[in-house]
């Protein structure tokens, strides 16, 4: 067999290995859909390594990432039997945390307006508030992922619930299905 590689090869390899979680955690697009082209994805360094949806055999995509799998590429990995979340969803939790901790500044701003609460107090409180904020923010990401095994679990039987959401989040001018790579 063969006993040397390249970095592309053995980056390509990764991608395409037989494993449980492939896990993104930096920057760029490694995976697009079978119906799109490099030029479509816009990511021309990672062209050489990018494989399509179909070559990967990983059972879950997770990402710390942003936008390692094109829209279609995460739809066609789910068709095809895969298990994956927006790049949104799986770095939600540094969103909520960032929100609480902006919160909770904001909440003290006051006090420390009037003089009631020093910088250093309120930097000694933020820190013996690490473990129940990270704590919430577990809690909260749970419940979000939650929310969306058990909506993709009924499937077909909320289609129309479904469909009647995005119809007047769309009226709303809240969601764009085209951008979103969703069905009209």
């Amino acid at each position: 067999g063969k006993t040397t590689a390249t970095p592309v090869e053995i980056m390509n390899a990764i991608l395409k290995a037989p494993v449980d979680l492939l896990w993104f955690g930096g920057i760029g697009t490694y995976l697009r859909a079978s119906t799109e082209t490099n030029a479509d994805v816009g990511d021309r360094a990672n062209d050489a390594i990018r494989v399509t949806a179909l070559d990967v055999r990983a059972k879950v995509i997770g990402e710390g990432a942003n936008l390692g799998v094109t829209q279609r590429a995460r739809i066609e990995f789910g068709l095809a039997g895969g298990r994956c979340n927006s790049d949104a969803i799986d770095n939600s939790a540094g969103v909520n945390c960032s929100d609480v901790e902006v919160n909770i500044k904001i909440a003290l701003a006051s006090a420390m307006r009037k003089g009631q609460l020093a910088r250093p107090a309120r930097n000694k409180l933020l820190s013996e508030m690490t473990g129940e904020v990270g704590g919430l923010v577990l809690s909260n990401n749970y419940q979000q992922t939650l929310a969306l095994s058990i909506a993709r679990k009924r499937g077909l039987a909320d289609i129309a619930h479904q469909s009647r959401f995005m119809t007047a989040l769309e009226a709303r001018g809240l969601l764009n299905r085209a951008v979103e790579t969703l069905p009209s």
